[in-house]
């Protein structure tokens, strides 16, 4: 029970800190937001790093699928945070709960694990879903929707990534690495898209970090406590957060079609944890 709270927590703060980003999106560049949220997130790892008792360095046992994640990072957090300021909340999240389907896919030529007619038949009956949700040839496809669908593939990558090298590697190092990557990638671009911060919106780019990093966290602590199968759909509770969310800053609703979609993912990617725990035992 206390994994799966955990989870219901981690999602909410993701949710809470989409939000935030939402706000600063409509007046800062991807580049910049992502620039400061991982600046002022390195003293929470530094913090991190202190109080992890398991020892040893902070160089990766790993490097080349360390490698792998930092490039992931780097690529798909620009995208996800674009794909937030132009795309309504539902919209967005209904994409990215598509990345436990690519998570499945991936798991065989990166995981070598075997993956069934049933659990394949899920993957392309999610990906149904997607298309109700995108709409291509009925409504125009923008490039929102394409940043977030790349967005639910990059996670995919990192998830499968973190599956398979982070049982070896300290929470500091899994963290830390990806955000140092974001910090000088986004500082390189920085200067072409740089606004001044007055005090508010850098008040907002701190919480922003807070929220980021507590999730985290959670996410960690829940999976220490249950198994996927019962973590995992807890990331589905954030269509309820988007629609609360949405209506009460936004003005948004929810698209018939989007509602379609998502009920369609979500059915396929609880039907695959709900597979993967039945073949598992």
């Amino acid at each position: 029970m206390s994994g799966a709270l955990f989870g219901l927590l981690a999602f909410g703060l993701f949710a809470t800190h989409d939000v935030v980003l939402k706000f600063l999106g409509g007046s800062y560049s991807v580049f910049q937001i992502a620039f400061l949220t991982s600046l002022f997130s390195m003293p929470l790892v530094l913090v991190l790093l202190i109080l992890d008792r398991e020892g040893g360095t902070f160089r990766p046992k790993n490097p080349g699928w360390m490698a792998v994640r930092v490039a992931t990072a780097v690529v798909i957090t620009p995208s996800i945070f674009f794909s937030f300021t132009v795309l309504p909340l539902t919209e967005v999240y209904a994409i990215l709960f598509s990345t436990p389907l690519f998570v499945t896919a991936l798991s065989v030529p990166i995981l070598k694990e075997s993956v069934g007619a049933y659990r394949w038949g899920a993957v392309l009956v999610g990906f149904v879903g997607v298309l109700f949700v995108i709409q291509p040839g009925v409504s125009v496809v923008g490039i929102g929707h394409a940043t977030a669908l790349f967005g639910a593939f990059g996670a995919a990558v990192a998830f499968v990534v973190v599956r398979k090298i982070g049982g070896q590697e300290r929470n500091a190092v899994m963290v830390g690495y990806p955000l140092m990557a974001n910090l000088v990638s986004m500082g390189l671009v920085l200067p072409f898209v740089y606004q001044p911060v007055p005090i508010g919106d850098l008040g907002l780019s701190v919480l922003m970090s807070v929220l980021g990093f507590s999730a985290l966290l959670s996410v960690l602590a829940a999976y220490r406590r249950a198994r996927a199968v019962v973590v995992a759909p807890m990331q589905y509770s954030q269509i309820l957060w988007a629609l609360a969310y949405g209506a009460l800053f936004f003005g948004e609703g929810l698209d018939f079609n989007v509602g379609v979609g998502t009920l369609i993912i979500v059915s396929s990617g609880v039907f695959i944890l709900w597979r993967e725990n039945r073949v598992k035992k």
